[in-house]
């Protein structure tokens, strides 16, 4: 295992100078496979399919002649990745663009779309667009929001237990804007509105309610947060389908929405919740 997929999380929780000229090495990958074998899941056949969709809105570079550019930048990173890049290295990396001069926007993102690739070990796809052409609506979390229900919390560390079903079959959308994890290394807060979409016994919405505010002093990784809901979930519930799909805020101009689905597809679309 080399240097960047080790257990240190790099320049996580330490203080970090700020680099004035491009730099790929200061991305630094996180492999996913420890925190996916304490699931007990193997990467040759997981459960789920899926992507990390992450917005940067503090995307700037210089063009030949010195004028900054400005731009809302789009990335998808395949759940199937051996690794996934740790936030912090990630702004530092995109904040190195800033006195950098290039060619044009073509020339960022096939930069962009080279380094990242290399980092995550797999093929990332990068979309750019000038703040002035961007477009990036507003939307509202999927189905019903399952936040109002009068119960009392006793579990705030992940505790699948409190799922369960119903002998009724449906299929529906719920989400949560109570989602709240914590980074492993800093302890800040993470915040998220998750979406779950699922086919089969109907899962009694008070239990879901606790089991997600149950995240709420759990340290972990965005990705890893939605892929031990999913595995608790199908686990637990047995739905014919599944799909939970976290929308966190963002933090340092980057946010972080997980998507894991039983059946293959698309990902979601572009979209940012009220928060974000």
């Amino acid at each position: 295992m080399s240097e960047h997929t080790s257990n240190s999380h790099g320049p996580l929780g330490q203080q970090t100078a700020y680099a004035s000229s491009y730099d790929p090495g200061l991305l630094f990958p996180i492999a996913r496979a420890e925190t996916r074998a304490s699931l007990g899941l193997s990467e040759l056949a997981l459960p789920f399919y899926g992507t990390d969709l992450w917005t940067g809105y503090e995307v700037s570079w210089l063009d030949e002649r010195g004028k900054p550019i400005v731009a809302i930048a789009q990335f998808r990173l395949p759940c199937t990745s051996p690794n996934l890049i740790e936030s912090k290295s990630f702004k530092l990396y995109l904040n190195s663009y800033n006195q950098s001069r290039f060619a044009g926007q073509e020339q960022v993102r096939a930069q962009m779309i080279q380094d990242l690739s290399a980092a995550a070990g797999a093929d990332v796809s990068v979309q750019l667009e000038p703040v002035a052409d961007a477009q990036l609506p507003i939307a509202e979390a999927g189905g019903e929001c399952i936040d109002a229900l009068p119960v009392t919390i006793e579990h705030y560390h992940p505790a699948p237990e409190l799922l369960a079903t119903g002998e009724e079959l449906v299929e529906e959308r719920l989400h949560s804007h109570l989602l709240k994890s914590n980074c492993p290394v800093t302890g800040q807060p993470d915040w998220a509105t998750v979406e779950i979409h699922y086919r089969g016994s109907k899962i009694e919405r008070e239990g879901l309610l606790k089991y997600v505010v149950s995240f709420r002093e759990h340290q972990d990784f965005h990705e890893h947060c939605v892929e031990r809901m999913f595995v608790d979930l199908q686990a637990r519930c047995k739905p014919e389908f599944l799909t939970v799909f976290a929308r966190y805020t963002r933090r340092g101009g980057l946010d972080i929405n997980p998507w894991r689905s039983s059946a293959q597809g698309s990902a979601p679309d572009f979209e940012r919740l009220v928060r974000q």
